[in-house]
Formats: C-alpha cells, sequence, structure tokens
C-alpha cells in the first residue's frame, strides 16, 4: 500500500534536515530519520500551520470589525452632527485662538489650530514695566561696539513730563503717552540735544527728575555721542556730508529752495534716503502754503539732493535750512510779503503782467514761457477748466488753527474772514495760476510779476464815434454791469446785453469793444473762429466754458468777425446748421456783455436780428474821422511830432482806415529812431506812404506829392 505523507512547510523541513540539531528528548538528529519520528514530524507541522491561518483569520476578522467600528463611529458623529442644532455664526460669546502654521518650501503657510512649540515668554512683562527706561539692544555693526540699541521705551512720568518741553512742537512726537518709544538713530533727541542739555541744567529740577533724565542722557550719550558731536561741528562750519545730511533738517523748522522758482520758504516735514538709476538722494519732504481755489492749506513738495562727495556747504544744497541764510531776517521779511500779496491773489482777480510764466508739454513736464500782457488770476476756474494736473491740497492740522485763532485774537481781528499769521505768509507758494486774455492759455504765474491793470482813461474819449452812439453804448454796458432786474418770462433767459458792430475794416469795430472794457475797467475776453473749434460738439462745449468764465468774471465777450458761425442756415450743410443753432441757444442764455463785429452783416442768420439788443452799423471814415484819427496817434507818439495843422489836414484827405493810420504812424516812428531823429517829421510818412502805395489794394487817391 502506498503511504502519503503530509507536506511540510520549508521551515520545518529545513529544521528536519540541519544537521546537529537537538530534539525535544535531547539526542541528536544525524543521517536518515525513523518513520515515526517523520509522521510526527508532519503532524507537528501541520498543526503550525493551521494555527497560523487561524491567527491569519482572526487579524482579518479584527481588521474588518475595526473597520466596522470605526465607520460605525463616523456615521454616529454624523448623525449627531445632524441631531446637534446648528449655531449662528458669530453668535458664540467667546474668543478663539489660531496660530501661524509652518511654511513649506515656497513660503507658503496657513492658520492652525494647534499652540506653537517653540514661543518663548515675553522679555517684556510686569518687572519690566517698573524701569524707567528699558533698551532694546541688537549686535552692533560696529566695530567699536558688541551691541546697539535697537530702540529703547521710556516709561518713567518724570522723563514723559521733561520732554513735552522739550519736544515742543516738535512734529511726530506724542510725549502723553504712557510708553515712549524712539527708534534709532533716536533723530528727536539729535536735533532737541541742546534743549535737552538745557533742560538737565535747570537748578530748580525735582532729584527724581534728574536722576531719571541722567540714566536717559547716558544711555543716548553712548548710542549717538559721535553723531551729536558731528552735528555740532557742522553748525559751526556751515558745511555737511551727504551721510549726515539729515541731521540738519529738524521736521517743524522752515528751509529755504530755489528748486521750483524763486527762493521760497518750506516747513519740513521728514527726509529719507532714496535711490534711482541716476543714483542715491536724500529725499526732503516738505510743505508749502497753497490755495485750493476755495480754502488755503497745505500742499507737500519732495526736493531731492543728489549724493555728493567729501562736505559741502550748507547754504549751496538745493534745500537748506533758514538758519544757515546769511540774511535770515530780510529773507523772511521778503517772503512774507510775497506771500501777503499771494494771500490777496485769492479768488479772481484781473492784473497785468509782464515775464516768465510756467506751461507744461504732453508729459506734463514744466516749461518756461514769456507772457506780457493782462491776465486773470483764478485758481477756482484753473482746476476746472484747465487740462493741466490740479493740487490737490492737505488741510491745516489742530496746531495751524490754533496758531490761526490766537493771531486773530492778539491783532483784534473779530471778522469770519481767513487771516494768514507771517509766519505762515512766509511759506507761502510763489507761484499762482490763472489764464492769459492775450495768449488764451492757462498758466502758473510767478506772485512777483503780478502788477495791478494801467488803464487807459482816455480810450472811449478818443473812440470816433457819433455822440449819441456812444452814450447808447456806455449806458446799456454799464446797467448791465450794475445788475439789470430786466428778466424774461422763463427765468434766467435773455439777460445778456448782445451789441452787432457791424462796417468795413478798420473804422473801430474792435476798438469800441476795447474802449468800453477799459471804460468800465473789466476783462475783455476775445474770441475768435480757432478758440473755439469745428466739430459741433467742440463748439458748444468751448462756448459754454467761455461763456461760464466770462460771467465769473464779469467780463466784456468780444466775438470778433462773428459771420464765421452766424451766417444764414442752409439746406445742404447741416454740420454748419448745427453750429448755429448751438449759437442760438446758448447765446439766448448768456446774461453778460457781448459785442460782436462783422464786415458782412448781410450773412447773418436772421434768427440773431431778434436776439441783438444794439446794432450800430459804421460807414467809412470821413475827413473829419480821419483827421481826429491822425491827432490822436499823433499825441500818443512816443516821439514828439513836428507835423503842423495843415499836414494833418492833407494827410486827412487820404482815403485809409484807423489801422492804415496807425500803422503808417508806428512804421514812420521805427523810421526815425533808425535815422535818430529827435522828432517825427512829415518826410518819413511820406516816405512810408510811398512804400503803401506800391502794395496790391492800397487806395489809389494820393495826394500830388506822392
Amino acid at each position: 500500500m502506498v503511504r502519503c505523507w503530509p507536506s511540510r512547510s520549508k521551515k520545518v523541513a529545513e529544521t528536519a534536515t540541519k544537521p546537529g540539531k537537538t530534539t525535544e528528548t535531547g539526542s541528536t538528529v544525524s543521517g536518515s530519520t525513523t518513520e515515526a519520528e517523520a509522521d510526527n514530524k508532519a503532524k507537528t507541522a501541520e498543526k503550525s500551520e493551521k494555527k497560523a491561518e487561524e491567527k491569519k483569520d482572526e487579524e482579518k476578522t479584527d481588521e474588518t470589525s475595526t473597520e466596522e467600528k470605526k465607520d460605525g463611529e463616523e456615521e454616529g458623529e454624523a448623525k449627531d452632527k445632524e441631531d446637534k442644532p446648528k449655531v449662528p455664526v458669530g453668535s458664540v460669546s467667546e474668543a478663539k485662538n489660531i496660530y501661524k502654521g509652518a511654511s513649506d518650501d515656497d513660503g507658503n503657510w496657513t492658520w492652525v489650530d494647534k499652540y506653537p512649540e517653540d514661543v518663548e515668554e515675553a522679555a517684556e512683562n510686569e518687572e519690566t514695566a517698573t524701569y524707567a527706561v528699558v533698551v532694546r539692544n541688537q549686535k552692533s555693526q560696529d566695530s567699536r561696539k558688541k551691541l546697539e540699541a535697537h530702540s529703547i521705551v521710556i516709561q518713567s512720568p518724570w522723563i514723559r513730563a521733561a520732554l513735552v518741553d522739550i519736544f515742543a512742537d516738535y512734529p511726530g512726537v506724542a510725549c502723553e503717552l504712557t510708553r515712549l518709544e524712539f527708534e534709532a538713530p533716536f533723530k528727536p533727541f539729535v536735533h532737541r540735544w541742546a534743549e535737552f542739555v538745557a533742560y538737565m541744567e535747570k537748578p530748580d529740577l525735582e532729584e527724581t527728575t534728574k536722576k531719571h533724565l541722567k540714566i536717559l542722557f547716558d544711555i543716548l550719550n553712548y548710542e549717538i555721542g559721535d553723531n551729536i558731536k558731528s552735528f555740532q561741528d557742522y553748525v559751526r562750519n556751515g558745511v555737511v556730508s551727504f551721510a549726515d545730511l539729515w541731521m540738519i533738517f529738524q521736521p517743524g523748522t522752515v528751509v529755504l529752495s530755489a528748486a521750483l522758482g524763486p527762493l521760497s520758504g518750506f516747513e519740513m516735514v521728514e527726509t529719507e534716503y532714496m535711490s534711482n538709476t541716476c543714483g542715491k538722494f536724500l529725499q526732503v519732504r516738505c510743505d508749502c502754503v497753497d490755495y485750493g481755489g476755495k480754502e488755503f492749506g497745505r500742499f507737500q513738495e519732495a526736493i531731492n539732493i543728489p549724493q555728493f562727495i567729501g562736505t559741502k556747504k550748507i547754504t549751496g544744497l538745493r534745500v537748506y535750512p533758514w538758519i544757515f541764510h546769511e540774511e535770515k531776517e530780510k529773507i523772511a521779511a521778503s517772503l512774507t510779503k510775497r506771500g501777503a500779496i499771494f494771500e490777496q491773489l485769492a479768488g479772481h482777480h484781473y492784473k497785468q503782467y509782464s515775464g516768465k510764466a510756467i506751461t507744461w508739454d504732453r508729459e506734463g513736464n514744466e516749461v518756461e514761457c514769456q507772457i506780457n500782457g493782462r491776465i486773470v488770476v483764478d485758481i477756482e476756474s484753473f482746476n476746472r477748466f484747465s487740462p493741466w494736473r490740479v493740487r490737490y491740497l492737505n488741510d491745516f492740522n489742530a496746531a495751524d488753527i490754533e496758531k490761526f485763532q490766537k493771531h486773530k485774537e492778539k491783532n483784534n481781528i473779530t471778522e469770519e474772514k481767513f487771516v494768514l499769521p507771517p509766519q505762515y505768509q512766509m511759506l507761502c507758494r510763489s507761484r499762482t495760476r490763472g489764464y492769459s486774455l492775450k495768449f488764451k492759455k492757462w498758466l502758473d504765474f510767478f506772485v512777483e510779476q503780478i502788477d495791478d491793470v494801467s488803464w487807459n482813461s482816455n480810450a472811449f474819449d478818443r473812440l470816433v464815434l457819433p455822440a449819441d452812439q456812444k452814450e447808447l453804448i456806455l449806458a446799456f454796458s454799464e446797467s448791465q454791469l450794475a445788475g439789470s432786474n430786466f428778466d424774461d418770462v422763463i427765468t434766467g433767459k435773455g439777460k445778456g446785453i448782445i451789441c452787432l458792430l457791424s462796417g468795413p475794416p478798420g473804422v473801430g469795430k474792435t476798438l469800441t469793444a476795447e474802449a468800453v472794457a477799459e471804460n468800465l475797467k473789466v476783462p475783455l475776453h476775445m474770441l475768435s473762429s480757432g478758440d473755439l473749434g469745428s466739430d459741433p460738439w467742440e463748439v458748444e462745449r468751448e462756448l459754454n466754458s467761455i461763456l461760464e468764465l466770462v460771467a465769473r468774471w464779469n467780463a466784456i465777450l468780444l466775438l470778433d468777425e462773428c459771420d464765421v458761425f452766424l451766417e444764414a442756415r442752409s439746406t445742404h450743410e447741416l454740420e454748419r446748421n448745427k453750429i448755429v443753432s448751438i449759437f442760438l441757444r446758448t447765446l439766448e442764455y448768456y446774461e453778460g456783455i457781448m459785442f460782436m463785429t462783422t464786415n458782412r452783416v448781410d450773412d447773418i442768420d436772421a434768427a440773431f436780428q431778434s436776439r441783438i439788443h444794439v446794432s450800430i452799423e459804421y460807414p467809412d471814415l470821413t475827413s473829419a474821422s480821419r483827421r481826429t484819427i491822425w491827432r490822436n496817434f499823433l499825441n500818443g507818439s512816443t516821439i514828439k511830432s513836428s507835423l503842423t495843422e495843415k499836414d494833418i489836414n492833407e494827410l486827412a484827405e487820404l482815403k485809409l482806415n484807423g489801422r492804415q493810420i496807425k500803422n503808417v504812424l508806428k512804421t514812420a516812428q521805427l523810421l526815425a529812431a533808425r535815422k535818430k531823429s529827435p522828432t517825427l517829421d512829415r518826410m518819413f510818412i511820406e516816405t512810408i506812404l510811398i512804400i503803401e502805395k506800391k502794395r496790391p489794394g492800397a487806395p489809389q487817391t494820393m495826394m500830388h506829392y506822392m
């Protein structure tokens, strides 16, 4: 019979065949084993395998039960959450702390619930709060020191009380705080070191105050003693190095600079070392007093001092403290006087100007230009209508307002009007903004170049017009400026005065408007076709702006050669019709005085006839009119005339208009000056007339001598 042996595990087999293995009976297995022994071993191996399989099954069963238990717990928790009532957002009356978690390699981090384990106890606690001064130290970059102060905390009430006097009016230092913190390099103490030392030397100083101040003095002397010595040395010698440049600029003091035009005063705010592609520089930020169109305020300017090698004279810097100026009292008086003029120019004023002014290019950079003639100083209108950048001002602070009030009380000023004290007039801007009537540009004007208008009181008397027409023009002009109460059925409609002056060139149409403006002492705003553009929307926008400005300035508007805009409408020129319609609608609500001149009165649209209050036609000049014009120009000549009455009568027979007579006399004066003649002789006029005869279009009816 064949006998089947149970299979053995590899491990059991190896154990059974390994030589020298001791059995349970203590005998040594060597060579082949008996059949009974083999059978016992097989049974033992089979039992071991069964136990191992049973153990695996138990482990699987345990895992399955654990997972089932876990799933059951999660289901239970979910069920509890479902059963638990929801808490409204933000309703728990407690604070929940979360903490910054660790960051990954990319520097990203998030907030976690776990309290950080590496947090150390705070160095400042109840014990350190008992000390007069706490010094926060760090490793020093100076090879002469191991440690240097990062900052100091002043906790002594005695020191704080002393610093109230030492840092009086020093911006940014509030000595009323329970804890005063100052960071290195302790700029306030550098700037007020002299005051600090003087306070310590007071004979009536309380003992505790003296003791605490000595502690602070020793700390600061160790930390910034070298800086203070350098600062004192700079003051004595009037020079400074670039690295120590910040020391001479004490916040709240007056500094001078000519970087923005004439030498001007500013109040120092702060300094900062900076750099750009051109190198390092110290930026000095300082305030000036400016006018924003409605109220005065502060405007901050940033003036840069480029880096320099060695030392430099303080007064040679782009900006420097006022106390270093050699004639500081004189310059202070000059700046205060100019500031008083700037204060008076608030609002809008009609003035005369001669000199350089400031305009801007497309990038907003300042460009100088030469301006002569009448201007209107008006910052509010500049901000509204000019294409240039507006300067937005900061309000005066509480300390400023307190000084304003004290100044009014000291000088018994009871008016509600805003008044600048002298120390603020000294800080006023050197430029103001307005409009040039001659060049039709919005500009920045230098205050010192602005003068009062020199009025020509004889202009209207020299106007060659019939007396009744002159009287009519003056009557409606003066009544309109005084404020006419007449109104239309619709309020605000038809309140203006429009006068049409028609006639050939050179008979005095434009001069009439100029003479009326001179007589009434008001601005004259001359408007031509090029000032309004060509597109209807552009014409309407510019016209509305100009009419609003004219009304604000109480000016006279002169629309020269108005037929360009008021030409009769046609069925095939739609754009022209739009422009005419815009003028018709706009003039209906104009409330000022307008003169319109034309030498083609027949071409004007009929709808304008009902809107014109006074229409004056200028005929060709007569001999008597020309005689008056010759006399008027000769009387106003800069060179004394040698012409007799006979000469004037003969010249008056020439059919010249007023503009031609003026040009002839002007050119003759130039010729007389070229010949160095002390008088304007007739031969100079004859020379010019002979030349004029050869000009195309010149009058052919001349005197026999020509």
